[in-house]
């Protein structure tokens, strides 16, 4: 210890020491940020490229390739002249001898008879004696006609007793009416042998229940002369609401 420190008071040793001990560690950050700072790499400067686009402009287009020249239209030919006919050769004329002359003979005809032939004609028309007049027929009296006297079948009778044709239930609740023509064929004994539907009524129903009313009929059966015999006849049956 030195002869200062030991005659020092001792709270002036205390500051003292601390001073030193501040400088002492200012040297020492010093030198160590001096070291820390020459040791650490520069860091690297972000330099910004600069882009430098130069507008080029397109090629002009070429011209076009010029069209080639049309090529020169033909003349049409001039039309010749058709060969003209060659003129036929006059044909030679021949001379015809001359006629010989008629010789007349000077000496005259004799002159044709007349006055003969009607002299010798007269007396024949005066002998010929007119032909006699045509007989007149006499009128005859018209001729009477020969045809057949024919009646046609008839239904009409009171003691056939032929039913009324019955009327489908389903048609009078539907309101269905109509006038149905039947073509019947009636044998010599009065009875339907065949049944044609002729004119329809419009409606299904009462055109079967009319055939089938009318086969069960009798009919006065057609005569010829007073003599029965098969022949067709039209029926007509209406069927009527009341």
């Amino acid at each position: 210890m030195s002869s200062f420190e030991r005659f020092a008071p001792a709270g002036s040793l205390g500051n003292k020491t601390l001073i030193t001990a501040a400088v002492l560690a200012l040297h020492v950050g010093g030198i160590w940020a001096l070291q820390n700072g020459m040791e650490r790499a520069p860091e690297p400067q972000i330099i910004a490229a600069q882009v430098i686009a130069q507008f080029v402009a397109p090629p002009a287009p070429e011209p076009p390739a010029p069209a080639p020249p049309a090529p020169p239209v033909p003349e049409p030919p001039e039309p010749t002249p058709a060969p003209s006919k060659p003129k036929p050769a006059p044909k030679p004329v021949q001379k015809t001898p001359p006629l010989p002359k008629a010789i007349t003979d000077p000496t005259p005809a004799p002159d044709a008879p007349t006055g003969t032939l009607e002299s010798e004609l007269a007396p024949l028309a005066e002998a010929t004696p007119p032909a006699p007049p045509a007989p007149v027929a006499a009128p005859t009296a018209p001729a009477k006609p020969s045809g057949a006297e024919v009646q046609l079948p008839s239904s009409n009778a009171a003691y056939l007793n032929n039913p009324r044709p019955s009327y489908p239930s389903i048609s009078r609740r539907m309101g269905e009416q109509g006038k149905v023509m039947l073509r019947v064929l009636v044998d010599e004994n009065g009875l339907p042998q065949q049944i044609e539907l002729k004119e329809s009524s419009g409606y299904d129903r009462l055109d079967k229940a009319a055939l089938a009313s009318v086969q069960r009929w009798r009919f006065v059966p057609g005569k010829r002369n007073g003599v029965p015999e098969a022949m067709w006849n039209i029926v007509p049956v209406n069927f009527v609401l009341e």
